[in-house]
């Protein structure tokens, strides 16, 4: 390893304002089952897929209805 590194050319990465944060969120089983089943479909992991359709409903602004009873 060097002493010194010269970061006097470098550059900010220009990613990271898509820089994901991890969570913890409790889904049920069959919610979870239906997006695996939907992303093996696809070809893609099911964490992208759910990340995908909520930032989709974020976008549109979409506003949930909820019936409780």
């Amino acid at each position: 390893m060097r002493d010194h590194y010269d970061f006097s050319k470098s550059k900010k990465n220009p990613y990271t304002k898509k820089l994901k944060k991890q969570i913890t969120i409790r889904l049920d089983e069959d919610t979870v089952a239906y997006f695996k089943a939907l992303a093996e479909q696809k070809g893609i992991p099911y964490q992208s897929l759910i990340n995908l359709y909520l930032r989709d409903c974020a976008e549109r602004n979409r506003d949930l209805k909820i019936k409780w009873g």
